[in-house]
């Protein structure tokens, strides 16, 4: 079994958020946060037929993040979690994870709204959000669940 593989990046996230503290914690708490994804022109043609879609699924790298821990105090709450049960940029690949509202194409540029990463981050993946395929109904929400039921929002 391999254990290590090669990440190309094939874009850079243009958001308005220079540092961690101006970033919201999730792009669902900031659905008006408009960005611009630049995908490079080798992939551009990749970008064919994603105007059909509401929404779109991007993967790319936390390259501010703090180095990776397996533990990490999340945004929510005082106690200590395994980094695999929170939103934590702190991770061993760091790769983040967030569903944005496409609002337009140009060429290579893509307009989106619901962003949460910061300025010149690097794309590694774009999947269009279907909701048959992502969304599910009967889910747990492990230690956030209090948090949930307590009205906070999530981290």
């Amino acid at each position: 079994m391999k254990r290590e593989f090669t990440v190309k990046t094939i874009g850079i996230i243009h958001t308005p958020f220079g540092k961690p503290a101006d970033a919201p914690i999730q792009g669902y708490f900031e659905p008006y946060a408009e960005g611009t994804i630049e995908v490079f022109g080798e992939y551009a043609y990749g970008l064919a037929d994603v105007d059909g879609f509401s929404h779109l699924v991007l993967l790319y790298r936390f390259h501010e993040a703090k180095p990776p821990a397996l533990v990490v105090k999340p945004f929510l709450g005082d106690e200590l979690k395994g980094v695999f049960a929170t939103r934590s940029p702190r991770r061993p690949n760091a790769i983040g994870l967030t569903v944005v509202r496409l609002l337009g194409r140009e060429g290579n540029v893509l307009r989106v709204a619901g962003v949460d990463m910061l300025d010149e981050t690097p794309l590694l993946d774009i999947k269009p959000y279907v909701p048959n395929f992502d969304n599910r109904t009967d889910v747990r929400c492990g230690w956030l669940d209090d948090a949930l039921r307590d009205g906070k929002e999530t981290g």
